[in-house]
């Protein structure tokens, strides 16, 4: 087979390209120049820039494949940083890997390895792809602390049967161990560890230079209205969050936490931890990997890349998902809601927020 492999520079994919080409494929790595900071030219341990792309390339010359390097740093900036900056400045979380899976790698890769010829195209997720009675259908990976399901969900049905993911069976102790026996160059990089294209670490930067408003001072406000100190950015501030609260930080011997954001306000809105606990929220941008369910349906809700998915009943109305949890849980907005049978994906949609003026009508019992 032709296939088309993903390349960003990494072990992940690396191993990817390595074992399909080992595997007698007619390999074609392809890497995505997505971003160009100066300060991120030398830096390793990120994605698609400056030294990452040199290491593709290395890994491509020693599998002895064809490599090439697309400019989409235009696409990119529109697709993932302009709306990271302008998910923060709503008030809620953003998922600049699930935007860029979304709308470059599962998008313009899978149309130019068609363009190509390619009868497949393979990454360095760690997820699985397997027969199902409908077709090919999305599980979680073998490895639960590497599973990366969770970003994958907005994948169009259409193209699993299309899609290859290698390291899906395999612990990342054993992808490391390939990358060694296959001889590649980059067996002992470090795994990326913050947003690809925030050099510095300091993502309000990035999001204040784009969208000014959401870095400026605020109130920080008690669910009853008491004004309890001041905030430098709504920017610094997502639900569920305890550090930064300065003044804030306790009341009444309790801890404080953020339990919503008043954007148009400017005001950071906080709570106990009790207050966290959410029973419902819904989602919006709801894409299904399986036929739309027209009754209820009894699954789990993964909430947040890193949680374990939670028991929950989600009806589906057309336009959007509306999650009934079984046990109160934290629900930040921004963030993606996924939807599990088992380990096989169902779908999943992006968090909508709720009305800050509707805290008083959540249910706040203490989070299981």
């Amino acid at each position: 087979m032709r296939i088309v492999v993903a390349m960003s520079g990494g072990v992940d994919s690396s191993v990817a390209a390595g074992l399909m080409a080992e595997a007698g494929h007619e390999v074609i790595g392809v890497t995505m120049q997505l971003y160009d900071h100066g300060a991120s030219v030398g830096r390793k341990g990120a994605c698609c820039a400056g030294q990452d792309i040199h290491d593709a390339r290395r890994v491509a010359d020693r599998l002895g494949i064809a490599h090439y390097v697309l400019d989409m740093e235009a696409r990119f900036r529109r697709a993932v940083i302009q709306d990271f900056a302008d998910t923060y400045a709503r008030g809620e979380t953003p998922i600049p890997c699930l935007r860029c899976n979304q709308h470059l790698k599962f998008t313009d890769l899978l149309l130019l390895a068609r363009d190509l010829g390619a009868e497949a195209l393979a990454t360095g997720h760690y997820a699985r792809i397997e027969p199902a009675p409908e077709g090919p259908a999305l599980y979680r990976a073998a490895d639960a602390a590497r599973d990366q399901s969770y970003f994958l969900f907005a994948l169009n049905r259409a193209d699993l049967g299309f899609l290859r993911f290698p390291l899906g069976e395999l612990p990342k102790a054993e992808v490391r161990a390939e990358a060694v026996r296959l001889g590649l160059p980059v067996a002992e990089k470090p795994d990326s560890q913050d947003i690809c294209f925030v050099p510095s670490g300091r993502y309000a930067d990035v999001v204040a230079r784009l969208r000014p408003e959401a870095a400026e001072p605020g109130e920080v406000v008690a669910e009853d209205g008491a004004v309890l100190g001041r905030h430098d950015g709504i920017v610094r501030y997502t639900v569920g969050q305890a550090r930064g609260l300065g003044a804030a930080s306790w009341r009444g011997g309790e801890r404080m936490h953020v339990v919503a954001i008043d954007a148009a306000r400017r005001r950071v809105m906080v709570g106990s931890r009790a207050a966290l606990g959410r029973r419902e929220a819904v989602a919006g941008e709801v894409a299904w990997l399986i036929d739309p369910p027209a009754e209820p349906l009894h699954c789990a809700v993964k909430l947040r890349g890193r949680e374990a998915p939670k028991p929950a009943t989600v009806a589906w109305d057309g336009a959007r998902a509306r999650i009934a949890l079984a046990a109160p849980a934290t629900v930040a907005p921004g963030q993606a809601a996924v939807f599990y049978d088992g380990d096989r994906v169902l779908g999943g949609g992006i968090i909508a927020a709720a009305s800050v003026d509707s805290a008083a009508a959540r249910d706040v019992s203490p989070a299981a």
